[in-house]
């Protein structure tokens, strides 16, 4: 025996002193590279004929419908995360199928070759900036641009920005993310430092966000370097020093995390920096993050400054935020101890309740384990009053559940590729409905213009053009086997027959999430949307003026070209969408021209390098052919804001309004509107259009692929996964008819507008 361990001693002390060395460093910090923003792989950009050509081809659309010809339409993507962002880098690790880091140079060089963009912005998230970050982000767009030369023929506009992404617990405390987007390049005229939203996700990254612990190395073999650089990632979050949170912005040293708790905060921040940039509110009605009960109300308070934010996103990779249904996830009831309390409302036609569906699947494991029934329905009620109170972590009420088991429970069954847990409080219809009577003056109103974007987190702008590639198109990531699914989520709980409750006190300590939500939102992520500008030259100030004035519309991903007029009667001066115009008798003209057929994988280039192609593009290229979709219809939406407190919202917007059919024509669709019961109301009414494309096959359209019963309802699901469940190969594409979304016009019954201050 003496001898056997004599022998071990020998044997393992040699591996007892290389693992504790091996510790020894992990816990120093020793291993590990922080990501850099890249460098450039296309350092040449496409002839100026290529791009005279672009623009020829849309004012030859727009000739064909008689559209003015005083703008020209350039797209866009001001929505887009790099390895800088942490939910990006930690994607873009093995474990989840990740191919490596995507720097910023990679998202330019995929804007200007393979999706073929007039403009993009880079917005990764402020909470995960550190002073090298922002350097190096303002650098790499600063070659991105110098490579686009000078003259009116630049292909490429690149604008600089960060995301505030904040995220409160309960719907008071909740104002959701915005991207700030700045005109120019130059370091006196964009913010010092980008500036993070105080909330769940910056208190998860910089205090409780878990490192890889020191087994995923070993684990991982050859890749076991990218997660010792994920560490190295979060290490250097964390180094860097608060700011003062009494300071001025402006007199604040460079090398510090500025934070700010609200909007207004916000504002007020950059103004101190004597900034005026763009301020775009996205996410509003995913349900992911944004608490059960939240809604635009809150925002609209005029000391939130609502009039700061110019653009509304509409529509991105994360879903649609357009439409208002009269459901809630949760009521609100009078509060306890300081804050509401939930309640569960029951099912409608057309929607089940998440919390409800927590009472479903507790009641039929308890008869299925024997209980008596009214104990069974006893434990129904506990459960939907335990997940209406838990906030986004309402599910965490059922132990042992699986993604399956939530049917299609919290999901918009009707609206067009609907946000993941859809809060109707959020969408962009709800808030043109709603009025702020606070002041003395008229009701503060939101003036939104209409913008689409990708919210890619892979560096890839504008990959709406082409339904190709489910994973690095869109943001699925997923377990890549059974055996990272268990390290990731941990040992699976047993189904229990009871609901739990978890105290809001822990809800506020934790991330609130579980991987079964995670699974759930992998069958809602889409392509993403773009951006697009009627600009009255093709250069940065005209692309920034369009924007400004909300000259702009969004798309779901494909190059639908739009107009939206109303016309004087009797002058036929033209206010075109974004404008804010008196007026006793609206006439509106709309114009619309599908975008052209995508061909399979990428065009032949006389410029650039063709593996970029397959390197970046992954084979995957803005390939028009020279024939366009079909545009089915165009349907009017009209909201008629508030006019009294209380008023109720659902009646003030009437979706659709009007309908127009258009002819079976390539060359587009035309038609002109008017509103005869306008004068006669006697209050202001808000006017955009939807111009829909013919059915093409799109990732995700039918998201949770539920079996419906002959009452409509989902009684099975079948999970478009991103993990190993799925094959990659495997898009989940289904028919959907994609669309373009007109900004609004505000028609004001009168002299004055009556918008915001």
């Amino acid at each position: 025996m003496r001898k056997t361990l004599r022998v071990l001693a020998w044997v393992l002390g040699p591996v007892a002193l290389l693992l504790g060395l091996y510790l020894a460093g992990f816990y120093a910090g020793l291993y590990g590279d922080v990501p850099t923003a890249g460098e450039l792989r296309l350092t040449t950009p496409p002839p100026p004929p290529l791009i005279v050509r672009r623009v020829e081809s849309r004012r030859a659309a727009g000739r064909s419908v008689g559209a003015p010809s005083t703008t020209q339409i350039l797209f866009g993507d001001l929505h887009v995360h790099t390895t800088f962002s942490t939910d990006a880098f930690l994607w873009s690790l093995p474990m989840f199928g990740g191919v490596g880091t995507h720097p910023v140079a990679d998202a330019c060089d995929y804007a200007r070759y393979c999706s073929g963009l007039d403009f993009w912005a880079i917005t990764d998230h402020a909470e995960a900036s550190t002073p090298r970050r922002w350097r190096e982000t303002k650098a790499a767009l600063r070659r991105c641009q110098a490579v686009s030369g000078a003259g009116p023929d630049r292909d490429l506009y690149a604008f600089v920005g960060f995301e505030w992404t904040q995220v409160g617990p309960t719907p008071s405390e909740h104002y959701g993310h915005k991207n700030v987007i700045f005109r120019d390049l130059d370091d006196a005229r964009v913010a010092r430092r980008p500036i993070a939203a105080r909330g769940a996700a910056f208190t998860v990254l910089r205090e409780r966000a878990q490192k890889m612990p020191p087994a995923i190395p070993l684990l991982a073999g050859a890749d076991s370097g990218r997660y010792f650089d994920f560490n190295a990632f979060i290490d250097e979050v964390r180094a860097q020093p608060l700011c003062d949170p009494e300071a001025s912005s402006d007199t604040l040293p460079a090398d510090c995390i500025e934070v700010a708790a609200t909007p207004a905060d916000l504002v007020r921040r950059l103004d101190a920096q004597g900034l005026d940039p763009l301020i775009i509110p996205h996410g509003t009605t995913w349900g992911f993050y944004t608490p059960p009960g939240t809604t635009l109300d809150k925002s609209l308070a005029p000391a939130m400054r609502p009039e700061r934010l110019g653009l509304f996103e509409i529509y991105s990779g994360h879903g649609n935020a357009e439409e208002h249904r009269a459901y809630r996830a949760v009521e609100l009831a009078e509060p306890v101890d300081g804050e509401a309390r939930g309640v569960c409302p029951a099912p409608v036609p057309g929607h089940l309740t998440a919390c409800w569906r927590a009472g479903e699947i507790i009641e039929e494991r308890c008869v299925a384990a024997g209980e008596d029934p009214a104990t069974c329905a006893g434990r129904a009620a506990e459960a939907r009053a335990h997940s209406a109170n838990m906030g986004v972590a309402g599910h965490l009420a059922v132990r042992g559940e699986s993604a399956a088991d939530w049917l299609d429970a919290g999901q918009c069954r009707d609206c067009f590729q609907p946000a993941f847990n859809h809060r109707p409080g959020g969408s962009a219809q709800y808030g043109l409905a709603l009025s702020d009577f606070e002041g003395p003056g008229p009701p503060t109103r939101f003036v939104w213009g209409f913008v689409g974007s990708s919210d890619n987190h892979r560096a890839r702008p504008g990959t709406g053009f082409k339904e190709a590639l489910r994973f690095g198109d869109t943001d699925a990531a997923g377990a890549v086997d059974e055996g990272w699914r268990a390290r990731i989520i941990g040992p699976g709980e047993a189904p229990e027959a009871r609901s739990v409750s978890i105290s809001r006190e822990a809800l506020r300590a934790s991330a609130s999430l579980q991987m079964t939500e995670l699974e759930r939102q992998s069958s809602f992520w889409l392509t993403g949307g773009l951006a697009a500008v009627h600009a009255t030259e093709r250069s940065r100030a005209g692309i920034w003026d369009a924007l400004k004035r909300r000259e702009t519309y969004a798309t779901s991903g494909p190059r639908i070209l739009l107009w939206f007029d109303l016309v004087e009667a009797g002058t036929g001066a033209r206010h075109p969408m974004g404008s804010v115009v008196a007026s006793a008798a609206p006439r509106f003209e709309v114009r619309a021209v599908g975008a052209f057929e995508q061909q399979p994988g990428c065009p032949e280039r006389t410029w650039g390098d063709p593996a970029l192609a397959r390197e970046i593009c992954g084979g995957v290229c803005d390939n028009p052919s020279d024939r366009r979709h079909r545009i089915e219809r165009i349907e009017v939406v009209r909201i008629r804001p508030q006019v009294r407190p209380g008023e109720p919202v659902a009646g003030l917007i009437d979706d659709p309004f009007l309908v127009h059919s258009c002819p079976p024509s390539p060359t587009g669709c035309r038609f002109a509107f008017e509103d005869p019961s306008f004068a006669a109301g006697g209050r202001d009414a808000t006017y955009y259009v939807r111009a829909v494309q013919e059915a093409t096959p799109t990732i995700n359209a039918d998201n949770l692929r539920c079996r419906v019963d002959a009452d409509g309802d989902c009684v099975e699901v079948d999970p478009c996964y991103g993990d190993y469940r799925v094959d990659r190969e495997d898009a989940c594409r289904a028919p959907s008819q994609h669309r373009a979304w007109s900004s609004p016009i505000y028609v004001a019954h009168g002299p004055s507008p009556g918008s915001a201050p």
